[in-house]
């Protein structure tokens, strides 16, 4: 099983600028009123395909800096544009934030808790207060401080398909910006806090929804023998497939299955005509076809050694987030180290000068079998997540509630954390896009 090739390459700047000291303060200066716009999208959040209110709060709150009307996109997302027009032929930065929040029950306590049964509990809210607060920086400060135009996109549907990403990437309304790159950011538990994480390759798995349905013959629980039961081949069907990873996949590579939901009977003395069980396939580096077919075999053959017959239903979902090689190495140069592009793919420690331009010390290592769509935008154009920590210090990471959890909220300094990181990213990678510079005479750039 091999890693695939990321679908496009970036060119890099050989030297990636640092923020401009001017845009760093402008940034501050807007930290407040974006944990303010955290509050008030926390407070009332709003689930996948129903973001309207949400993506209205961030307009509003973009309203008095916006140069041009905003674009709407994927139903109830938008996309808002500093810099020079689409039409003048540079290529945009292209930097995402997600709208929408999930159907749990949020259990923080905090003073602008959500109270319904909907929650931030992924860090969508800190994300998009973050992305506002880099747009609103820039648009104070002057959109010429990045070389290249900036394209913030509010997007909706993260967490639920129909995929928001795969409708803004495929939009006309977005193509026509002309994006040259998509950036994005997420919070990440699993990360020390301070730390911002930028590699190349694959860093999220993809995930692939599944579900088994086993047919048998139904009849008394005191006469199994005239039964074929569906319980017991699916009980073998889950035992079976948990060690297809340990068993079929290259243990230097990564996969994971799970089936967190099964489904059976309606009393305990009736052996029933069915039995199911859903969960998901994630491929990281393995080969995410092979892991299907290893699962449609044991399904399929378990069940007919119990006498029953079953079917796999496979519900594609999202691709591998597969961060572009040479952007990765850009703004990995720009977060930290200049040696940092040694060891994008390797075991990166910190930059020697990384908190002087974020606050935020580098890594170059993490990647996990979590899963998002921002993956749809890598097979458009080249792509770059970062990652950004929330475990406290003196804790160990992974340990307190993590994402999707009911206690899961990282504190309202994240905010200019995320900010400082997407400043950096985005300054970077319009250094890569920006075309040459022209001399303003012959041999202009040339050494006397």
């Amino acid at each position: 099983m091999t890693v695939p090739d990321t679908p496009h390459t970036t060119p890099h700047a050989a030297v990636p600028p640092r923020v401009d000291p001017g845009l760093r303060a402008a940034l501050d200066a807007e930290l407040d009123a974006a944990v303010a716009l955290r509050h008030a999208l926390h407070r009332e959040p709003r689930l996948s395909g129903d973001e309207a209110d949400s993506r209205d709060l961030v307009l509003e709150a973009l309203a008095d800096v916006l140069p041009g009307t905003p674009d709407p996109v994927a139903d109830t997302g938008a996309m808002v544009r500093l810099g020079a027009r689409a039409d003048a032929g540079v290529p945009a930065v292209a930097v995402r934030a997600e709208l929408d929040a999930l159907p749990v029950v949020e259990r923080t306590g905090l003073p602008f808790s959500a109270t319904g049964p909907a929650a931030h509990v992924c860090g969508h809210d800190v994300h998009v207060a973050a992305l506002v607060a880099v747009l609103r920086a820039l648009a104070r400060a002057g959109a010429d401080r990045v070389p290249t135009p900036v394209l913030g996109v509010f997007q909706p549907r993260e967490e639920k398909a129909p995929s928001g990403a795969a409708d803004v990437a495929a939009d006309a309304r977005f193509t026509a910006h002309g994006a040259g790159a998509m950036v994005g950011v997420h919070v990440q538990p699993e990360l020390p806090r301070g730390t911002v994480s930028v590699r190349g390759g694959p860093v999220n798995a993809s995930a692939d929804e599944i579900e088994i349905e086993v047919h048998g013959r139904g009849g008394h629980g005191g006469y199994p023998h005239r039964t074929r039961d569906p319980v017991l081949a699916l009980a073998e069907i889950v035992s079976g497939v948990h060690h297809i990873v340990s068993r079929r996949v290259d243990p230097m590579t990564a996969g994971v299955i799970t089936l967190g939901q099964m489904e059976a009977g309606s009393a305990p003395n009736v052996v029933p005509e069915t039995a199911t069980a859903r969960g998901t396939v994630r491929a990281l580096d393995a080969d995410r076809d092979e892991l299907l077919a290893a699962v449609r075999a044991v399904v399929e053959n378990t069940a007919r050694a119990y006498g029953c017959e079953a079917t796999l239903t496979v519900v594609p979902n999202e691709p591998a987030v597969v961060n572009d090689e040479a952007l990765a190495r850009t703004v990995a140069r720009a977060l930290g180290s200049r040696r940092a592009d040694d060891r994008v793919n390797g075991s990166g420690t910190a930059g020697d000068d990384g908190p002087e331009v974020t606050g935020l010390v580098l890594d170059t290592t993490f990647r996990s079998c979590g899963a998002d769509d921002f993956s749809h935008y890598g097979e458009h154009l080249p792509s770059l997540m970062l990652f950004v920590g929330t475990a406290a210090a003196g804790t160990t990471p992974g340990e307190g509630p993590g994402l999707h959890h009911p206690e899961f909220s990282p504190d309202d300094a994240m905010v200019g954390e995320v900010a400082r990181a997407l400043l950096a990213a985005v300054t970077a990678t319009g250094a890569a896009l920006a075309p040459p510079a022209v001399p303003s005479h012959p041999g202009a750039d040339e050494p006397s």
